[in-house]
């Protein structure tokens, strides 16, 4: 069976409970962001071209109260080995903040050095939903949860929610070191129940997908496997792509066609340098059939558009791994699945699979025997983006009270 996601009122509750005990008084303020899984569109954010991500129902919660002081106190608790950890920073000069241990606390330092009005110094603690470490986008889900809660503490609220994204994007670069794309951010910033976001990384706008589909889910599925991707390979692939733009006078391979693959061919390119060309010229058009699929509730084309990603992404940027590809050939093995791909960068990571709901047990029963790892499993829909929660202990809602 799937492992079920802890519902997100037992988060916040959790998170509101644990601050009464850690502080001795309630906090005044609960706020939460998702995580997200990329439907379509993989390593094409770099090549400005399309992404179709979706608003997990996992997400990390911050329950929160100013503390009259200028110091940051952290609390956040690890469900995976029951542990808490904490610690605390002084707020007053954030200019003065700059990365360092624990690391976690990077991803809450660099939203609030990128926050711009001024901020009182408070306590929290944090709790999350979201598997770290699965390509689920842990890190943007904490750095947009902390900048909804910097909003709520401050009374300042962000006009465009294009630059909440790329404040929390800048943190990242900036205090945990990662060269991450804005996808992650947008789609926790901007997710919506029931629909995809279609984003556009060479202008940043956003089209929000709607997703009717109730006989179909979406089984993200944990390789457990470690990420491998090297930052050598990641640069390699991306030094390719833009090699390849170069050769035929592009801005970037968004601009490039089917055609131009000839136009390389012709002057002799590499054959890897062309392959890694194919993956996103192609990807690109994938995304964008794949959105209008979507609106038009086609589940059957949006997941072939699903298979013939993977494929892309296994024998063109080769970029899968066996342990994805298991999962995919096994998933594909079951009636009622329409689609099943990796997601995110690869080597690693997971996949996720268009399946019908009632296939969904046949299906994880087929991967736990052909899979020779030991997966994990979760079924999900697509959620709301960043958003403030109710602060008292009632269960049955996260709206404020």
């Amino acid at each position: 069976m799937a492992t079920v996601i802890p519902d997100k009122n037992d988060v916040r509750v959790k998170a509101l409970q644990t601050f009464a005990k850690e502080f001795g008084e309630d906090a005044t303020v609960c706020v939460c962001a998702p995580g997200r899984v990329n439907l379509i569109g993989e390593h094409t954010d770099y090549n400005e071209g399309f992404v179709l991500p979706m608003a997990l129902p996992m997400i990390t919660v911050i329950a929160a109260r100013p503390n009259q002081s200028p110091k940051c106190v952290l609390i956040t608790m690890s469900d995976a080995i029951g542990t808490i950890s904490r610690t605390e920073f002084d707020i007053s000069n954030r200019d003065a903040l700059k990365p360092g241990e624990p690391k976690w606390a990077n991803y809450i330092k660099g939203p609030i050095a990128n926050f711009t009005c001024t901020l009182p110094g408070f306590d929290a603690v944090i709790i999350s939903s979201v598997p770290v470490g699965a390509g689920l986008s842990s890190s943007a889900a904490l750095e947009v949860a902390t900048y909804t809660l910097l909003e709520a503490l401050s009374g300042c609220r962000t006009v465009k929610l294009s630059d909440k994204a790329a404040a929390c994007q800048r943190a990242e670069h900036e205090f945990a070191g990662v060269p991450c794309g804005i996808m992650d951010q947008f789609i926790s910033v901007m997710g919506q129940e029931g629909h995809a976001l279609l984003l556009d990384c060479r202008d940043l706008s956003t089209k929000l997908i709607p997703m009717v589909q109730n006989d179909y889910v979406f089984l993200i599925t944990n390789s457990n496997a470690p990420h491998k991707l090297s930052t050598s390979q990641y640069t390699e692939r991306r030094d390719a792509c833009y090699a390849a733009a170069k050769k035929l006078n592009l801005k970037s391979l968004r601009d490039a066609t089917i055609k131009d693959l000839d136009v390389l061919k012709a002057q002799k390119a590499d054959e890897v340098l062309i392959k890694r060309a194919r993956h996103v010229i192609t990807e690109i058009i994938r995304t964008q059939a794949a959105a209008q699929a979507l609106e038009a509730s086609d589940f059957v084309k949006f997941g072939h558009l699903m298979n013939e990603s993977h494929d892309s992404l296994q024998k063109d940027y080769e970029v899968s791994s066996k342990e994805l590809d298991s999962l995919v050939s096994a998933a594909r093995e079951i009636d009622g699945v329409l689609g099943s791909r990796l997601t995110g960068a690869g080597f690693g990571g997971c996949t996720v699979t268009l399946v019908r709901k009632g296939s969904v047990d046949e299906l994880i029963k087929n991967i736990k025997q052909k899979y020779s790892g030991t997966p994990t499993f979760y079924v999900a829909t697509p959620g709301p983006g960043a958003r403030e929660m109710g602060i008292n202990y009632c269960k049955c809602t996260d709206e404020l009270h």
